[in-house]
């Protein structure tokens, strides 16, 4: 009658496959698809941005020199204006996800991206891109607002940081097909050479609008509103197979018994001022947000390949191609290591290695006309920084973002001001910008090791338990819960 499935974790790669049924990896397969859209987005318009058939259409020419190029003000509004679709999605995702259901949010944000795909593909002027921009941004938005929570109230404790670690792998993958696909256009002579690329947005959010509906909705969310039977269903559909029926039952028992307290969550504003728990919890999590961006990520991921293409004789899409693969394997290692190794380690680790390339960047900037060695030296750097974020801050913001919950800050005054760091008649900083972003990178190491409770293994249940106990944040990964003594007795038993 019941299954003798064991409560995880057990050895090597079957500790991760063996909390997954069919049903469960159908969902989270199709919200890792979704998060594709997000990576060819921002490989699309950094790498086209360094197209000439691009820049001439949406340039401005140099009656000197008969060449086009974009100034450094438009350059800042392609890449920020996009944050204002973004706090838009952000919060009518969050809002649509609460009030109607995350499936019905993940419906909506499609729609979005299809009309930005439309947008963006006839565009004809500067003006339409730009409108584009914001408006796919109302996916990504959206996207950020559901798709972590989602797959963190969806899939088993011990998983968690492995599944929602596939919101980077995702964007990395996206990045990694859009950027091989950049490449092979960037030597076509005309503008299909930026709207195939572009035409490509189309694909991901088509099947996951059509997908969604065959996904099952979050077994919390049904428990918030009331509908304890559809829940409880929901739960067994998406256990069923990997965990047995007493499993299953506690886990749905200790769902039903935080439900009064996530109810309060309406109010969560007005206690994040209030409270002291709760405003450690979101100052954690603008914390970690606000390091993923200050310590050099939109630097490199949306200004990379444009400041390659100033590195004489370095290939720019090339390179850029070169950094999206490490990335990716960087951030596969980092997922299989997150509920292994912790949040923490890896955190600090990351932001070791990017310190030491930014500075290193920065060094090699000093140089007066620097020679071809130097100069692949410095693209390099681009690559040793993309090892240490994808191992550490890239995946794992999100995956304490997701866990521990609260406001979150994010990047739009970085993307407004780097085009005037890099380029003249501005502060011209080019490869100095390292300096700048290493010294952010340096600071993200102290964060991470003072203010980034370690979460491996624990229910989002036990996480809001360490947190009403007021137990410093350091001493998280050590400190052992009622919840999980009561799941050790249950286990004995089994």
């Amino acid at each position: 009658m019941e299954q003798a499935a064991p409560i995880h974790p057990t050895s090597g790669l079957r500790r991760i496959t063996s909390a997954f049924n069919g049903r469960l990896l159908f969902s989270c397969g199709l919200l890792a698809l979704s998060q594709i859209n997000f990576g060819m987005d921002l490989k699309a318009f950094a790498t086209t941005q360094a197209m000439p058939f691009f820049v001439q259409k949406f340039g401005t020419r140099n009656a000197s020199t008969g060449s086009y190029a974009f100034e450094p003000y438009f350059l800042s509004l392609l890449n920020s204006l996009n944050y204002i679709g973004f706090a838009f999605g952000l919060v009518s995702g969050s809002f649509i996800s609460r009030r109607f259901g995350r499936r019905v949010s993940l419906f909506t944000m499609c729609i979005w991206a299809i009309a930005a795909a439309i947008i963006i593909l006839t565009a004809e002027r500067r003006e339409q891109i730009l409108a584009g921009r914001v408006i796919a941004y109302i996916y990504i938005g959206m996207e950020l607002a559901v798709i972590p929570v989602l797959q963190s109230e969806l899939v088993p404790k011990h998983v968690r940081g492995f599944v929602v670690g596939t919101y980077q792998s995702g964007i990395l993958v996206g990045s990694l097909i859009m950027a091989v696909v950049c490449r092979g256009t960037s030597d076509i002579q005309g503008h299909d050479s930026w709207r195939i690329p572009f035409g490509l947005f189309f694909i991901v959010p088509t099947i996951v609008a059509c997908g969604v509906w065959f996904t099952d909705e979050s077994p919390r969310w049904l428990l918030l509103k009331g509908r304890r039977e559809d829940a409880y269903q929901c739960l067994i559909r998406l256990r069923k197979g990997a965990f047995s029926d007493e499993e299953i039952e506690k886990e749905f028992q200790d769902l039903e018994a935080i439900t009064s307290s996530a109810l309060v969550e309406k109010g969560v504003l007005l206690r994040c001022s209030e409270a002291v728990t709760n405003l450690k919890r979101t100052l954690v999590s603008v914390g970690v947000n606000l390091f993923l961006q200050l310590t050099g990520n939109t630097f490199v991921t949306i200004y990379g390949a444009v400041f390659m293409s100033g590195l004489k004789g370095v290939n720019a899409f090339t390179m850029t191609t070169i950094n999206t693969a490490v990335n990716a394997v960087m951030t596969l290692l980092s997922q299989f290591l997150t509920d292994r190794v912790g949040r923490r380690p890896l955190l600090l680790i990351g932001a070791v290695i990017q310190t030491a390339a930014l500075f290193t960047m920065g060094s090699l900037g000093t140089i007066t006309n620097p020679g071809y060695p130097i100069r692949v030296a410095i693209a390099a750097m681009t690559t040793i920084f993309g090892v240490g974020f994808c191992l550490g801050w890239a995946p794992i913001s999100h995956i304490v973002a997701a866990e521990i919950p609260s406001s979150r800050l994010r990047d739009f005054v970085i993307s407004f001001c780097i085009p005037f760091l890099l380029y003249a008649p501005y502060a011209n900083l080019g490869s100095k910008v390292g300096f700048i972003f290493g010294s952010f990178a340096l600071l993200a190491i102290i964060f991470s090791y003072f203010s980034v409770p370690e979460c491996k293994g624990k229910s989002l249940e036990e996480i809001d338990e360490l947190f009403a106990q007021g137990v410093p944040l350091r001493k998280f990964g050590d400190t052992t819960t009622t919840r999980a003594d009561i799941e050790t007795d249950i286990k004995e038993k089994l």
